[in-house]
């Protein structure tokens, strides 16, 4: 008879990958480059256009006191611009710069012998696999947020 899935256990070892590659990912980011400053410039490359500081607080899930303080810091390294709205003068609207661009795919080119080293050790086929498997899950828990 077949073992239920255990979706806690699942969840716990994704848990446990993200701890230790986010560790390891910050080290390799070097310039005083942040995880949540790096995700921000992340999310502005794959997503493009602009947002406002709410926006990109409720996309990561964090209190827009939180956003606000990254998104000075990445102001003061020239990677994003925060503009007053043409629409609504009591909002901002954030964009990033070429600098942000910049730093952005430089945290990512410094990560790439490590990236290497892991598809190797897995190999390349199983993370291929792996990656609908995990794109499917993570659509899912994308679009069943609480609104808290």
């Amino acid at each position: 008879m077949k073992q239920p899935v255990n979706a806690f256990e699942i969840l716990n070892e994704i848990g446990i990958i993200n701890q230790l590659s986010t560790s390891r990912f910050e080290r390799s980011l070097g310039d005083g480059l942040t995880r949540s400053q790096f995700s921000v410039l992340n999310n502005f490359v794959r997503l493009g256009g602009t947002r406002t500081p709410a926006e990109l607080a409720d996309a990561f899930q964090v209190t827009r006191g939180a956003m606000t303080n990254t998104l000075k810091r990445l102001a003061d390294r020239g990677c994003i611009k925060i503009d007053v709205s043409d629409e609504d003068r009591r909002s901002k609207i954030v964009t990033i710069t070429a600098e942000g661009r910049r730093l952005r795919n430089s945290s990512i080119a410094a990560t790439q012998s490590d990236l290497a080293e892991l598809v190797e050790a897995v190999g390349e086929q199983t993370l291929r696999n792996l990656q609908p498997l995990l794109t499917k899950l993570r659509v899912y828990l994308d679009d069943h947020r609480s609104a808290d």
